[in-house]
């Protein structure tokens, strides 16, 4: 057996590794991944910024710049799913995991984009198959409280 690639220099190689990254981590400045999270945040969260992001901000800044740059900016700038599909999977797996407080911020970015009450609750009842009743209970109360929060602030849902 003939292996050529033993034979490729090494810039050559690391040349073939970096091709297989997305574009947008390979070519992009971390600012400029970080400005594409900050427009995600804002498309999501009715043209406001992320309260949590933003004390992050200011406590834990590299941790802020990497949730922005990498999550936000990398991974929810994705073209893949459309931003609802994106949002219910999210809101799903945070809740299977327990992590409610993440779960009542993506759920409100649902909302804000369209999904209904109802198909948040269709979401949480898939829940109790994969994560158990425990933790649909507890999203469900959260998301309960989600929803009395917008109706007292007089947000219309549709």
């Amino acid at each position: 057996m003939n292996i050529r690639i033993l034979a490729l220099p090494f810039a050559a190689i690391a040349a073939l590794a970096l091709s297989t990254l997305p574009t947008s981590a390979a070519s992009q400045t971390v600012q400029e991944r970080v400005q594409r999270g900050d427009a995600t945040v804002q498309r999501l969260n009715n043209g406001q910024t992320q309260s949590t992001l933003e004390r992050m901000r200011r406590e834990f800044p590299f941790l802020a710049e990497a949730t922005e740059a990498y999550a936000l900016g990398d991974v929810w700038s994705r073209t893949e799913l459309d931003s609802r599909t994106r949002q219910l999977a999210a809101v799903a797996a945070f809740a299977a995991i327990g992590e409610t407080v993440f779960m009542k911020v993506h759920a409100g970015y649902a909302l804000n984009i369209g999904v209904s009450e109802d198909e948040l609750k269709e979401v949480i009842y898939m829940v109790t198959v994969p994560a158990g009743f425990p933790k649909a209970i507890r999203a469900s109360q959260v998301l309960s409280e989600l929803f009395a929060e917008r109706r007292a602030a007089g947000v219309k849902q549709p």
